[in-house]
C-alpha cells in the first residue's frame, strides 16, 4: 500500500476498555510533499427542487435583500468559506439542459419540464449569464458541465466559445447583444455528466468515443485554458475507470470524475435524516469510510496507464443522501443535516487529503437545500448546517501541505465485526508555516485523551482551536433554532515541549492551530 494511502489512518490497538479512551498522534511537520488543493473544498448546485430558485436566485424584484438577483445572505455565508469552485447546471440535469434557453431577455426565454426533478417547470431565468456572474460576485470558479446525453457537439462546442472568446464571431457578438463585452474565464469544463445512467446510458466505450469528439471541439480561446473532466465511473465500476484511461489520450483528459453517495440504509431505504437508531449512525460512517477503498482502487488502476499523475481524480458529487423530508416533493430532494453529517464531512475531507496525490477537485452534493446541503433556506430565512461548520474549520487547509500523521486508538461500532477507528486525524502547514491539525472523534459517548508529539514544529504555541460538537449525533439546526450544532472556541489544549495534549469530547472535531 502506498504510503501517501496510510498517513492518517488509525493504527488499531488491542485495548483495555479504559485503554481505548486513549489516542496517540504523532505529525511530522518537517515532512510532507503533496499539497492539499482548495478545490477538494468545490461546491454544487444543479437545477433541482429549491436549489437555484428560492436558494440561490430570488430575481431583481424580490423583497428578500440581494445582488442582481442573487440573495446577499447566502453570498455572505459562501464567502465565508472561500469557496473555490462550483459545478453547475448539474447533475442529471445538465444533459438535458440546452444553454440558449438561459440567455437573453428573461421574459423571452422559453420554459421547460425538468423531467428529471419533481416534473416543475424550469423557465431559465437562471441562465448562464447569472451562474458566471454568480461565480464573479463570489469570486469562485466556475465548473460547468455540458451536456453529452441530450445535445450535439456543436451545442457544447458554442457553449465554450460563447462564454470564452473575445474575438469576432457570431458566438461572441451574441453574448455581447446579451450584455457581456469581455468574455469570462471558465477553467473546468465537464464533458457530460453520468453517461452511464441519466446522461444517456452509454458503454464506457461507448463513452470514450463520444468524449473523443466532444472535447476535440471544446476548445482554448485566447488564455483561457480549458480543465476536460471526463464523466467518470459509478462508485466501484472500475471497468469504466480502466476503459477510459486506456482509450482517451492524456492530452485530451485532465479529470476523471468520480460519484459516490453515502446511505445509512440502501438505494431503496436510505434511512432518514433526523431521528435515526444508532444502528444507522454507525452504518453512515462505516458507508463513509469506504471512500478511502474507492479512491485506492481507482487510482491504482490510474496509476497503470498514468504514473505521472497528469490525469486528476475528480470526486465532484459526494455526501450523505437520505429519504427526504416528509411532506416534501420527493424530487426535490430535501433533507435535514445533523452533527452524523459534519462528522461525515470531516471524515470524508480527511480521506481526500491521504489522496492528495491523485485528488484535486471534489464537489459536495448540494450546496444549499439539496441533499448534504450546507446551507437551508425558507422564503426570506436562512440557516447554516452543521455541514457548513465542518467546511469552515476544514477551509485553513486548502492549498497546504499535508503532513504526515500516524494515529493509534482503539475502535468502535456496532457489532464485534464492524468496528472502526474511534479517531481520524489529518495536518497541513500552510505557506505562513502555520501547522493546522483536525482530529475527528466518531465516538458518540466517550471523550478520548490525545496525546500528539509535532515533530520538527521548533518552538510553537496554541494560536487558534475550534470545536464542533452538540447534545447527541441527531443534533440539527432550525430556523427558530439556528445555532443548535455550531462552532465554539475549543480552551482545553496545551502544548508543551512539542507535545499537544487534550481531551477530544465525544462526537465532535477539533482544529488546533500552531505557530
Amino acid at each position: 500500500m502506498k504510503k501517501s494511502i496510510i498517513l492518517g489512518i488509525c493504527t488499531l490497538m488491542t485495548l483495555s476498555l479504559s485503554a481505548q479512551e486513549k489516542a496517540e498522534v504523532v505529525v511530522n511537520a518537517d515532512l510532507g510533499t503533496h499539497t492539499i488543493s482548495r478545490h477538494i473544498y468545490g461546491h454544487f448546485s444543479e437545477h433541482l427542487g429549491r436549489s437555484i430558485y428560492g436558494g440561490i436566485w430570488v430575481g431583481e424584484e424580490s423583497s428578500i435583500p440581494n445582488t442582481n438577483g442573487v440573495r446577499n445572505d447566502v453570498v455572505a455565508a459562501l464567502k465565508q468559506l472561500k469557496i473555490p469552485n462550483l459545478r453547475w447546471p448539474g447533475g442529471c440535469f445538465a444533459d438535458e439542459y440546452h444553454w440558449r434557453d438561459g440567455i437573453g431577455p428573461r421574459e423571452q426565454r422559453p420554459k421547460m419540464v425538468n423531467t428529471h426533478w419533481g416534473g416543475v417547470v424550469e423557465d431559465n431565468s437562471f441562465g448562464t449569464h447569472e451562474f458566471l456572474n454568480l461565480c464573479e460576485l463570489l469570486e469562485t470558479e466556475p465548473y460547468i458541465c455540458g451536456n453529452m446525453g441530450s445535445g450535439t457537439v456543436e451545442e457544447m462546442s458554442k457553449w465554450v466559445e460563447y462564454i470564452t472568446f473575445d474575438g469576432e464571431s457570431p458566438m461572441a457578438n451574441l453574448r455581447r447583444e446579451n450584455g457581456r463585452e469581455k468574455p469570462w474565464a471558465v477553467k473546468f469544463w465537464g464533458v457530460g455528466n453520468e453517461n452511464w445512467g441519466c446522461g444517456g446510458n452509454m458503454s464506457p466505450e461507448g463513452y470514450a468515443e463520444n468524449y473523443r469528439r466532444y472535447a476535440t471541439y471544446c476548445r482554448n480561446y485566447g488564455d483561457n485554458r480549458l480543465y476536460k473532466i471526463a464523466g467518470g465511473p459509478n462508485v466501484d465500476d472500475y471497468r469504466w475507470t480502466e476503459t477510459l484511461m486506456k482509450n482517451i489520450p492524456r492530452g485530451q483528459m485532465n479529470g476523471l470524475s468520480l460519484h459516490y453517495y453515502t446511505y445509512a440504509g440502501s438505494w431503496t431505504n436510505k434511512g432518514n435524516a433526523t431521528g435515526f437508531p444508532m444502528d444507522e449512525y454507525y452504518s453512515t460512517l462505516e458507508n463513509a469510510l469506504r471512500m478511502d477503498e474507492l479512491l485506492t482502487r481507482h487510482s491504482a488502476i490510474m496509476d497503470q496507464y498514468d504514473p505521472q499523475k497528469r490525469v486528476e481524480l475528480v470526486v465532484d458529487e459526494w455526501g450523505a443522501w437520505y429519504n427526504v423530508e416528509p411532506g416534501t416533493n420527493p424530487g426535490f430532494l430535501y433533507q435535514q443535516n445533523t452533527l452524523r453529517d459534519a462528522i461525515l464531512a470531516g471524515l470524508t475531507f480527511n480521506i481526500f487529503h491521504r489522496h492528495a496525490d491523485r485528488v484535486k477537485i471534489a464537489n459536495i452534493a448540494q450546496m444549499v437545500n439539496v441533499l448534504q446541503a450546507i446551507i437551508l433556506t425558507e422564503g426570506d430565512k436562512m440557516m447554516l448546517t452543521p455541514t457548513y461548520h465542518v467546511f469552515d474549520m476544514y477551509k485553513v487547509h486548502q492549498d497546504a501541505t499535508l503532513l504526515p500523521a500516524d494515529v493509534k486508538c482503539g475502535t468502535v461500532g456496532r457489532s464485534e465485526r464492524k468496528r472502526m477507528p474511534m479517531v481520524s486525524v489529518t495536518a497541513s502547514k500552510d505557506n505562513e508555516g502555520a501547522v493546522h491539525i483536525s482530529f475527528v472523534n466518531i465516538d458518540p459517548t466517550k471523550d478520548i485523551e490525545i496525546t500528539c508529539p509535532v515533530r520538527g514544529l521548533s518552538g510553537g504555541k496554541i494560536t487558534d482551536s475550534q470545536l464542533l460538537t452538540a447534545k447527541d449525533v441527531g443534533s440539527f439546526n432550525t430556523f427558530d433554532k439556528p445555532e443548535e450544532v455550531t462552532l465554539t472556541s475549543f480552551k482545553g489544549a496545551s502544548f508543551k515541549n512539542g507535545e499537544l495534549r487534550f481531551k477530544l469530547p465525544a462526537k465532535s472535531l477539533v482544529t488546533i492551530e500552531l505557530k
